[in-house]
Parts: C-alpha cells; structure tokens; sequence
C-alpha cells in the first residue's frame, strides 16, 4: 500500500466489517478513492463477521489483513497499487 490513513475505532458493540466499513466511508469522502486494502491487529478478527479464509479475508471490496505492527482498535487503510 502506497497511500493509507489510520483509523481509530473502540466501539464494543460493532463488529470488524462495520468497523472497516465506517473508515472506508471516510477515507472515500476525504480522498475521494475507494480503499480496497486494509490492515488490522490479529487479535481483531475473532469474531467472524469478515467473508472468507485467515489468510484472505475481506470486508465488501476492501481486503483486510492482519499485522502485529497495527495496534488494536486500529485500521490501516488505503489503496493498494493504482486508485480504482
């Protein structure tokens, strides 16, 4: 990912994909580009609300991906290769 933009969202009773969904809307209003890739912590995707495997997983169009670099409550957010 080129260009990103981290989100913060401690909501307890929203799940993942609302969550990824939320930052999406607002990185589409503010850049005016739809992300499609998105990296959370690990310990985040236990509740089983993102469509597909560990090591695929996605939220509508956005692909999410785990990484011990983001903190919990975080999503790094972005555009991976050309803006769509």
């Amino acid at each position: 990912m080129n260009i990103g933009m981290l989100w913060f969202d401690n909501d307890p009773k929203a799940e993942i994909a609302t969550k990824i969904e939320r930052a999406a809307a607002y990185y589409n209003a503010k850049y005016g580009t739809t992300p499609n890739l998105c990296f959370v912590h690990p310990s985040m995707i236990h509740n089983g609300s993102l469509k597909g495997r560990n090591d695929k997983m996605s939220s509508g169009e956005v692909e999410v991906r785990t990484t011990r670099t983001i903190l919990p409550n975080h999503f790094w957010i972005g555009v991976n290769g050309s803006p769509t």
